[in-house]
């Protein structure tokens, strides 16, 4: 096995993996539909031979050059396009296709690491974050695999005298039951991706049987409740005072949280002492996405569930106690799709927040018969829709959001989109 082809390189999901084959001595190439700064990523860390446009011709013409052992793929490439004629070309030429789980796997096997998986719908990004910064902080040798970008790591590591590796293992498609953990961390639950789970049942039924193929699972307790699980054989539930909270000195309840369930990890791993470990984490210096600060008092993060924008507000209400800032928020939804199952939860959610500017949904893997849901149609389902306003990324919603920075206030764009989203907008329209 010499040489790897990612399809969608450029994907959060799928970057890190072709740093980590090269690191592992295999060579790389890809293509992706659009550039991308984790295309730049990829150049700056010596991985050239990556196509813009079009990926067919793209494989034709690496297979030509060299010939291609395996292409990878993200499972969200078969939902955006349901053709996939890279599929039909890799068959016709005899090469192995695997979504990207599944060379995963094998990596952890052809290394003969042991594999630290991290789970849940919401706080499994931060939680794998707070994970590799402890073992480094705590210089224990790791290799790693991370969705998103931190100031203290590569995107990932493969360490030749690494006993373990972190890994964030996503529910989406059911990619997580690839997997068979030395140990899983469950950092949240709630129904998500209903295209992929019709129902709460069968969504929580595939963590179950994530758990059942982990040697020792770490749960919150109302987590191992909302899962309905009956044994503690192989499970170490974890409860939460808010004393051994008030030991992790983080802004945010939930980041707290996810930071202590990396503090019990390290102690269950290790036999390391809690009060040695609050210390490290309490030191975690963020990632991005993630309440990130663009410009001063402007903030951008990734929240796309009733659950993780919760977090976040929680997060920005804690910050403005100390400034006695307004919160002001523009809203741009994660799919449509989530929105007929999300509307209802929207009556209370911001009920502490100042404005919202509530613009259209980022669109990807949508059902094609549903109708789109407006920005208006949304908003009324607010307790108190008079806080909101639908809105456009244009140049009057940049001079509202302006206004509003000159008015001290804290400004938190929340977008869970890639390209052309909320997110990339506002880095355009307000650079430091």
């Amino acid at each position: 096995m010499k040489h790897i082809y990612f399809l969608g390189i450029g994907g959060a999901g799928i970057t890190p993996l072709a740093l980590l084959a090269k690191q592992s001595g295999f060579e790389v190439s890809g293509s992706d539909k659009q550039n991308s700064k984790n295309i730049k990523y990829l150049i700056d860390h010596g991985i050239t031979n990556i196509d813009i446009g079009d990926t067919l011709k793209s494989l034709q013409n690496r297979q030509n050059e060299n010939k291609i052992d395996w292409i990878v793929y993200s499972s969200a490439l078969t939902y955006e396009n349901l053709d996939f004629q890279e599929a039909e070309f890799a068959k016709k030429n005899g090469l192995k296709i695997t979504k990207r789980d599944q060379f995963v796997d094998y990596f952890i096997q052809n290394k003969k690491l042991k594999l630290i998986a991290i789970a849940g719908t919401h706080g499994k990004t931060t939680t794998t974050a707070m994970l590799v910064w402890l073992f480094k902080a705590l210089n224990i040798p790791t290799s790693y695999v991370l969705s998103t970008v931190v100031n203290y790591a590569d995107q990932a590591e493969y360490n030749p005298s690494s006993e373990y590796f972190i890994y964030e293992a996503d529910e989406f498609d059911r990619n997580f039951l690839t997997f068979k953990p030395t140990l899983s961390i469950i950092s949240g639950i709630s129904w998500d991706h209903h295209e992929i789970y019709q129902t709460k049942d069968d969504y929580n039924k595939a963590f179950r049987d994530f758990i059942d193929a982990s040697k020792k699972t770490i749960i919150y307790e109302t987590d191992y409740r909302t899962l309905e699980l009956t044994t503690k054989n192989n499970i170490k539930t974890v409860q939460y005072s808010a004393t051994e909270l008030s030991k992790i000195s983080l802004l945010g309840k939930y980041n707290r949280m996810d930071g202590y369930l990396g503090v019990r990890a390290i102690e269950e791993l290790f036999g390391i002492d809690p009060a040695k470990v609050f210390p490290l984490i309490s030191q975690f210096p963020g990632l991005q996405r993630r309440m990130e600060e663009i410009i001063p008092n402007l903030y951008s993060d990734y929240a796309h569930t009733p659950e993780k924008i919760n977090a976040v507000l929680n997060l920005a209400q804690e910050m403005t106690k100390l400034t006695n800032q307004k919160i002001i928020i523009i809203y741009e939804p994660l799919t449509n799709r989530r929105q007929y199952y999300i509307k209802e939860q929207y009556e209370n959610l911001f009920r502490n927040v100042d404005k919202i500017y509530w613009v259209d949904s980022y669109l990807a893997r949508e059902d094609p018969k549903q109708a789109i849901l407006t920005p208006k149609e949304l908003i009324n389902y607010l307790k108190n829709p008079a806080i909101a306003q639908p809105s456009k990324l244009d140049a009057n919603l940049k001079n509202k959001i302006q206004n509003h920075l000159d008015q001290k206030d804290l400004v938190l764009a929340i977008s869970g989109g890639g390209g052309n989203s909320l997110d990339e907008w506002i880095r355009k329209e307000f650079k430091a």
